[in-house]
């Protein structure tokens, strides 16, 4: 386990937590948007995360032998996936230009599927998990400075 390891850890963490971030962004700037170029109103994304594991790990001895793939080695991004699971919210206005015309549902307009507490939390909590990844680089920068001290001492 290199010296640097947990550092490269809390980076992969930033760049996804800051993704994650713009993504919820996009979310919370498109709660309105009805007309997509894709046809329809906009639907949620959200992003997928994956462990990164394509480097080789280090399995100390005080690991708990249920966690046989040894200490984490970060995160990466698998993607970004529309959420067409959520229902559309459906609201009443003859009106809006993109109210449906006819049949059973006529006036009803189809809104997009965020919901912007929902988002909020979520933007808290990558918020959170960002700030948290930052210190787990503090941390270490200051071992390493305490380190070089002990060695200059």
């Amino acid at each position: 386990m290199g010296m640097f390891s947990s550092i490269n850890t809390a980076a992969s963490g930033l760049t996804a937590q800051r993704l994650r971030q713009d993504v919820i962004a996009d979310n919370i700037a498109n709660a309105t948007t009805t007309r997509t170029t894709e046809g329809g109103p906009f639907r949620r994304s959200r992003v997928i995360f994956r462990p990164r594991v394509d480097q080789p790990y280090f399995k100390g001895p005080f690991v708990p032998p249920r966690l046989d793939n040894g200490v984490g080695r970060g995160v990466r991004v698998a993607g970004i996936e529309k959420d067409f699971d959520a229902e559309l919210r459906l609201v009443y206005d003859p009106t809006h230009p993109d109210a449906i015309q006819s049949g059973p549902r006529a006036g009803y307009v189809e809104m997009p599927n965020v919901n912007v507490v929902n988002e909020m939390v979520d933007l808290i909590s990558a918020s959170r998990s960002y700030e948290a990844n930052v210190q787990v680089i503090n941390g270490a920068r200051t071992m390493f400075q305490r380190a070089l001290d002990i060695g200059r001492g």
